[in-house]
């Protein structure tokens, strides 16, 4: 089954539990650009719980405007901030010292464009986990749906916590550093789930 799926930053398990099972995935770029998504946030688990990332993007008609011409606003240090909260999150992983240099780039370099860097933070994170993805992305908007694909482009939402068929979203326990004090959170960043266990994360989603 091939997928059609949004652009994510540094997307939640559920985003790549989907590519997991896709033949292709099909990024869409064409689409209006739908505020309060996982297309320009993350969440993390901080010391009081989960923490949201944003990525601030420069403003204007935003419903009006395609996701692939979304441009990003340096006119804040974001990056210098969500690497801050990354670090103080995870310093304490078992795999950071592992793979904190690999997306370090994405703190230190700019990216024009927000579809276009995640598309890169995508590429990095199935490479660092070992995740193939054949990769396509959308040159109109696709409207009608082919009977072999699966149309994810809303269902992975921040606030929508389903999978296909309206199930609810229930995936096994890991280990987090801030389990001990607050209980496991489940469907947070990858950068959780590669944090805390490393090259175990492609079994986990293998066995999820």
């Amino acid at each position: 089954m091939n997928i059609l799926i949004s652009t994510v930053y540094f997307g939640p398990v559920q985003y790549y539990l989907s590519i997991f099972s896709a033949q292709q995935v099909i990024i869409e770029g064409m689409e209006h650009f739908p505020k309060q998504t996982y297309r320009n946030r993350c969440v993390v688990y901080g010391a009081n719980g989960p923490l949201t990332l944003t990525v601030p993007v420069i403003r204007g008609n935003l419903l009006k405007k395609l996701t692939k011409d979304i441009r990003i606003d340096y006119s804040c240090n974001w990056q210098k901030n969500h690497l801050r909260a990354i670090e103080s999150a995870y310093r304490n992983s078992p795999y950071y010292e592992f793979y904190i240099d690999e997306i370090m780039r994405f703190f230190n370099q700019h990216f024009n464009f927000l579809f276009d860097y995640n598309i890169e933070i995508l590429l990095k994170t199935c490479e660092m986990i070992g995740l193939p993805i054949n990769l396509s992305i959308t040159e109109v908007f696709q409207k009608t749906i082919p009977n072999d694909c699966l149309d994810l482009r809303f269902n992975i939402h921040p606030k929508r916590q389903k999978v296909y068929d309206n199930q609810s979203l229930k995936l096994p326990v890991y280990r987090q550093v801030f389990e001990p004090k607050s209980g496991f959170i489940e469907n947070l960043s990858i950068l959780d789930l590669i944090f805390n266990t490393g090259p175990d994360a492609i079994r986990y989603l293998r066995t999820s």
